[in-house]
């Protein structure tokens, strides 16, 4: 018997694996498909991969402002972008296959047979304890279903022979807003529509409304509180449909065993258990943050929890930084300006421009700002947004900050180098 048996191998799964090993129990995964799971395989890494090549083609475009002679035919090249980004799933998915050495896989759909017991194949594993990290999968519109050719999900887009020459994307989500830069930066025509008022709709409003002023300075045609039933589909040679995510639990027999659903989302307290002692979920499939590092958070939470059962760790946070891969890039953490005011604080915020960047200009992306969002009365931090260069990089000093509950005094009392992007964080916070 198994100490732990973890269906699906991405980020919750794979962390738990991993720390599970560390800490000397004796793991088993069951994977229906590919190691690594939606991020490796159809998510943030090829993306990611698509979206650098990209930035790439933008830059040598520019090169000429960096005295560089840019004369000659520049052109892109998709299948070797194609062939790149699965170089680089591929070497990942090596490097993880390494790091899994000595934890059993087993490639085979997994399905609950009773409260210890899975179906894995032709085999039958028992487990003293269950996780469930089966992930998520692309939600679909009823009035528009995926046909794999016309209309297609955030995962047949990333395998494209050749790049159309318009394209229509529902949803202008965080999926939505990365592909219609990555779109529009590789010369396409691209036309995004959102059904609420502002893109990024759970972002902060100055973030949204800053990265829909640079994207229809690309080119992208933007409507937002509009209905995608009254596009007409045949003005557009690709549809990209990606209004979010739901949780994967088909299949799996949860029900049989007597896990409770919530509108498909698995129910966990803050443990991660569910209302089964000794069955677990974590990841997309919970239907929290749909973010893998959040997941890989989760993933490690649970093991720890599993190897000292008397010290029991918390698998949640209110500051888990959020990223999207625009160009310029986009970022948060803590709370916006707007979740500052409702909890009740009176907050200060302090905001400045990269244009005010040294190192900004030199990289001669001086687009967006940021945004540091603190209580009035203690100086505590709170929260904040960027938009700009490295902003997914760049976040995460604010999130050690809000975390380790830094005052704005004592961050701005840092020292920082120069000339660097991170240096702007200490001059926006002078006021």
């Amino acid at each position: 018997m198994y100490d732990l048996a973890i269906i699906g191998s991405g980020w919750a799964g794979v962390n738990a694996a991993l720390k599970a090993k560390e800490l000397g129990l004796n793991p088993v995964i069951i994977e229906k498909s590919n190691l690594g799971g939606a991020c490796l395989n159809q998510g943030c890494i090829p993306t990611k991969s698509l979206i650098q090549s990209a930035k790439i083609y933008t830059l040598a475009q520019k090169s000429s402002a960096f005295g560089i002679d840019n004369s000659g035919v520049l052109s892109v090249n998709l299948p070797q972008i194609q062939a790149r980004k699965e170089k680089i799933i591929r070497q990942l998915r090596q490097g993880l296959e390494f790091m899994l050495k000595g934890v059993k896989i087993i490639y085979a759909p997994a399905e609950f047979i009773s409260v210890d017991t899975l179906k894995a194949g032709s085999d039958e594993i028992q487990a003293k304890a269950i996780l469930i990290a089966s992930g998520s999968v692309p939600l679909e519109l009823k009035s528009l279903k995926f046909d794999n050719n016309k209309v297609v999900s955030s995962n047949e887009i990333l395998n494209l022979k050749e790049l159309p020459a318009s394209i229509l994307i529902i949803g202008a989500g965080v999926i939505g807003c990365e592909f219609a830069s990555l779109f529009s930066n590789l010369g396409v025509r691209v036309k995004l529509v959102e059904l609420t008022p502002q893109v990024l709709p759970e972002y902060d409003l100055d973030v949204a409304n800053r990265i829909k002023g640079l994207l229809e300075k690309k080119g992208v045609e933007i409507n937002t509180s509009t209905n995608a039933a009254d596009i007409n589909l045949q003005n557009f040679d690709l549809v990209l449909v990606c209004i979010g995510r739901i949780p994967m639990t088909a299949g799996l027999g949860v029900e049989k065993v007597g896990v409770i659903l919530e509108g498909g989302r698995i129910k966990v307290d803050q443990y991660l258990k569910t209302n089964i002692p000794n069955i677990y979920a974590a990841g997309d499939c919970i239907g929290q943050a749909m973010l893998a590092h959040y997941a890989a958070y989760q993933g490690k939470c649970l093991a720890v929890n599993l190897a000292s059962a008397n010290e029991l760790k918390k698998a949640v946070s209110s500051n888990i930084p959020s990223c999207v891969f625009t160009d310029p890039e986009i970022a948060s953490t803590g709370l916006s300006e707007e979740g500052a005011r409702k909890a009740g604080f009176e907050v200060k915020i302090y905001k400045r421009d990269f244009i005010s960047s040294g190192m900004a200009k030199i990289l001669s992306e001086t687009d967006g700002f940021m945004k540091i969002i603190s209580d009035k009365k203690s100086g505590k931090l709170l929260g904040s947004s960027i938009v700009g260069p490295r902003a997914t990089e760049l976040i995460s000093i604010l999130v050690l900050a809000i975390d380790n509950n830094l005052t704005v005094n004592q961050l701005r009392g840092k020292i920082f180098p120069h000339p660097t992007l991170s240096e702007l964080i200490t001059e926006t916070l002078m006021g």
